[in-house]
């Protein structure tokens, strides 16, 4: 056991951090500036810029992070628990739920029962735990109706956090969240701007410091015509919307076959 704790992380020389979930966590979308340099195309995400934040403070950061998109909270709980379980790290970041949360049928109260129990082993390493509430969708018509769900989970994570002492970053209240800008193509994951915010916004919770502000105003929108948001509209409901109802039907995962891109803990370099 680390022992660690919720004491000033960048008061260590040597931390290890471990993230957790699905495709939230591992990047989407959010690529590397210079693809060329990152294997199978790897995309990078909030927690990959949180490490790259922390190593600016700290001797040394290894990182691992196991998040696979399309994970159900589920196969979270038995797969990567087990493995940050295994590297005993300082610290932990878990986001579950999404997924089972958005799929038909989705029950809130049994999925946190899933998460609860994940936690409760991820305690005992004594690493410092941080969990994440689900985003408001009131501002997002594909899953605006999906609100009265979100709210009951995080209502239920809340109660998690305060059972095993985890910290939480609250996404219900990033209303910068709310701006079209902050979603990808997809409009189911977030921007590179959008990871970048929520970066900034864990190194708050974490208490690492950072210079830009997540909750800074976003500059003023190009304005767009009828027929151009039409055609987005199409284009999204062609290109996302409709394989992802077809993944759904027919019960298979955007995950399938892919494994975590960073399984091991490995030195993490400061972020430019």
């Amino acid at each position: 056991m680390s022992g660690f704790g919720n004491s000033d992380l960048t008061q260590k020389d040597i931390i290890s951090y471990v993230a957790l979930g699905d495709s939230f966590t591992e990047g989407m979308s959010d690529p590397y500036p210079d693809s060329d340099s990152v294997p199978n195309g790897r995309y990078r995400g909030w927690a990959d810029r949180v490490a790259e934040h922390l190593a600016r403070h700290v001797g040394e950061v290894r990182y691992a992070n196991l998040a696979v998109r399309g994970r159900l909270a589920g196969r979270i709980m038995t797969e990567q628990v087990p493995r940050a379980v295994e590297l005993s790290p300082d610290l932990i970041t878990l986001c579950a739920g999404g997924n089972d949360i958005i799929r038909p049928g989705g029950d809130p109260d049994a999925t946190a029962q899933l998460v609860e129990a994940g936690v409760a082993r991820l305690s005992g390493t004594g690493a410092r735990l941080v969990l994440f509430t689900g985003f408001d969708t009131g501002s997002l018509s594909v899953m605006r109706h999906l609100r009265g769900k979100v709210s009951t989970y995080n209502m239920h994570l809340r109660a998690i956090a305060d059972k095993y002492d985890c910290d939480v970053v609250d996404m219900w209240s990033m209303r910068v969240l709310s701006d079209p800008r902050a979603w990808s193509w997809d409009r189911l994951h977030f921007s590179t701007e959008g990871h970048r915010r929520i970066a900034l916004r864990v190194c708050e919770v974490l208490g690492v410091p950072v210079d830009e502000d997540w909750g800074a105003p976003w500059p003023p929108a190009e304005p767009r015509d009828w027929r151009s948001a039409r055609q987005e509209d199409l284009h999204w409901a062609r290109e996302y919307l409709v394989p992802w109802i077809g993944r759904r039907l027919t019960g298979r995962s955007s995950g399938d076959g892919l494994s975590a891109k960073r399984p091991n803990l490995e030195p993490c370099s400061p972020c430019e």
